[in-house]
């Protein structure tokens, strides 16, 4: 992958002898670390996996972010490096509590203990004509989640999704999970690119996207 295509802010550096995705941050969860720039694992992030398989994430640095599933911050915290104002949306307070600690080093990064699938409770909160809706919820209904925040979107804007078929449907085959989200996607946003995520995540599908 060229450094052309990585948002400002990211780059490929030596680590371990592989070259690998970096951010300039403080370290969150034991990432290895060059300096002040820290390995950005794509093992542990959909993002960053996205980036490795050269999707068209249309990132440049500096964006407004609404992250969706921030968890413990582990892909947030990357964002927050190169981002700006990122609200990182959260709904277990446990994960929260660590996110509040990654947030403590990142000026623009806004932690919110909220349900991804209530936008209303967090409408007051985040501001509306965000750049990028980063999404990694794992729960059923992952298009739906994605379609309900669309109002938070510029309207040149973008998703980026990442799908877990197990979290949709443990049972059923992950391409017919993948092919019923792209079709209830497709009630607000035009799609630009889907991907399978291997070998990084298993039965996940990585997603970009524009509104309608």
């Amino acid at each position: 992958m060229s450094d052309s295509s990585l948002p400002a802010g990211v780059e490929r550096r030596q680590f371990g002898g592989e070259s690998r995705l970096a951010t300039q941050g403080s370290p969150v969860y034991g990432e290895p670390t060059d300096g002040d720039w820290r390995c950005w694992d794509a093992r542990r992030s959909k993002l960053a996996a996205m980036l490795e398989h050269e999707m068209d994430t249309g990132l440049q640095g500096d964006e407004t972010v609404l992250y969706l599933g921030a968890a413990s911050g582990t892909t947030v915290s990357h964002v927050a490096d190169f981002s700006g104002a990122t609200y990182a949306v959260e709904f277990a307070p446990r994960p929260t509590r660590d996110l509040l600690d990654v947030a403590e080093s990142r000026d623009t990064l806004f932690p919110l203990l909220k349900d991804a699938r209530k936008p209303a409770t967090y409408a007051q909160v985040v501001e509306s004509n965000v750049d990028v809706i980063i999404q990694d919820v794992a729960t059923r209904g992952q298009a739906r989640v994605a379609c309900e925040n669309r109002q938070f979107l510029k309207d040149d804007g973008r998703l980026l999704l990442a799908i877990k078929a197990r979290s949709e449907d443990v049972a059923s085959d992950p391409e017919s999970v993948f092919d019923h989200a792209r079709e209830s996607l497709r009630e607000e946003y035009e799609l630009v690119e889907t991907r399978r995520l291997e070998p990084f995540h298993t039965d996940h599908l990585g997603v970009v996207a524009v509104p309608r």
